[in-house]
């Protein structure tokens, strides 16, 4: 189910009453169930404490962006329970292999070449990688196991803020916005996963964490991202200024279609459009249908793509980041 429609000028996220649970039997099997009912849990890792969605549906994913209050689409890690279950969605190379082997369970993520279309666009911004880790503590893979999906979980606070390391500080930063806190252990690191991309060209590093670059290189030799900016780096969140680049064009802030184009409305204001991403102009909504329609307009074969205008606020504000990057001059 889709947020529902929100009623300010400013979308905010949906009330909700966050339950508090301890993490034992009990507690992660009804946060199991929430997640796979499409509800957003904050959880436990040795890294810092997750707020977690089923990664396979978009609306869950837009849930994550809408509740922290996530400025643009980065890319989210996907946690799964063991790396069998990462070979489902991600291209494990030797060297990625090696990396797995070697230090997962753990605060290792690994932004490898998507291999399965289950995980959300939305997740993945896009992008034809994927970021998958296996968390450390037991609580976070039990409750992978019961949800039966792969969860993606960026670090369970408002955007901007600093990270929490416990249920206090998510509830501190998030309650009312989600649907449930499980309480386990103060995070072991406190800081977030160190994120390796492998590709072809060889492991890059892409954000300094729990594991230091030096024991990365005992077992594979790792690069350092320098420059955030360029084509030739791996494909990974803030790098690149076109993140999903259609074969079409896009036209932004569209209200007449043009001979030859295909129509993505919002609101029902674009006559003719092919696809509305939310006939009642609900963000959330929006959100959650961005990736899927544009990557359906362009498998049509069409030229251009017409967009019509997105409300600047609230969620908005990262459609639209997403909308300009997508409508980026080629080689931008």
């Amino acid at each position: 189910m889709f947020p529902p429609p929100s009623s300010s000028p400013s979308p905010r996220p949906e009330e909700r009453a966050t339950l508090l649970m301890a993490a034992d039997t009990a507690g992660i099997k009804l946060a199991a169930a929430r997640l796979k009912a499409g509800g957003l849990v904050a959880f436990p890792t040795e890294t810092v404490y997750g707020l977690g969605a089923d990664a396979t549906s978009d609306a869950a994913v837009a849930g994550i962006f809408q509740a922290k209050g996530r400025p643009r689409f980065n890319p989210l890690i996907v946690h799964v329970q063991h790396l069998q279950a990462a070979l489902a969605y991600g291209l494990f190379d030797a060297t990625a292999l090696k990396l797995a082997h070697a230090f997962w369970p753990g605060p290792l993520t690994l932004v490898v070449p998507a291999v399965s279309d289950r995980i959300s666009l939305l997740a993945r911004a896009g992008l034809e990688t994927v970021a998958l880790r296996v968390p450390g503590p037991d609580v976070a893979r039990a409750l992978i196991a019961g949800a039966g999906v792969p969860v993606a979980a960026p670090s369970a606070n408002r955007s901007g803020a600093i990270s929490p390391t416990s249920a206090a500080d998510v509830m501190a930063e998030l309650g009312g916005r989600i649907d449930m806190v499980l309480e386990g252990r103060p995070s072991a690191i406190g800081v977030e996963s160190t994120i390796v991309a492998v590709l072809p060209g060889g492991a890059m590093l892409l954000r300094p964490g729990g594991i230091a670059l030096e024991r990365l290189r005992e077992i594979v030799p790792v690069g350092v991202q320098q420059d955030h900016g360029t084509r030739e780096r791996p494909q990974a969140p803030g790098q690149l200024k076109t993140h999903y680049a259609p074969r079409a064009g896009v036209r932004l802030n569209a209200t007449v279609l043009r001979p030859g184009e295909a129509g993505l409305d919002f609101g029902g204001v674009l006559a003719g459009a092919s696809f509305d991403l939310s006939p009642s102009g609900d963000l959330g909504e929006a959100a959650a249908h961005l990736f899927r329609a544009l990557r359906d307009l362009d498998a049509t074969g069409v030229g251009m793509i017409a967009v019509a205008p997105v409300p600047d606020h609230g969620l908005g504000l990262a459609i639209n980041d997403r909308l300009q990057r997508a409508a980026a001059p080629r080689g931008a």
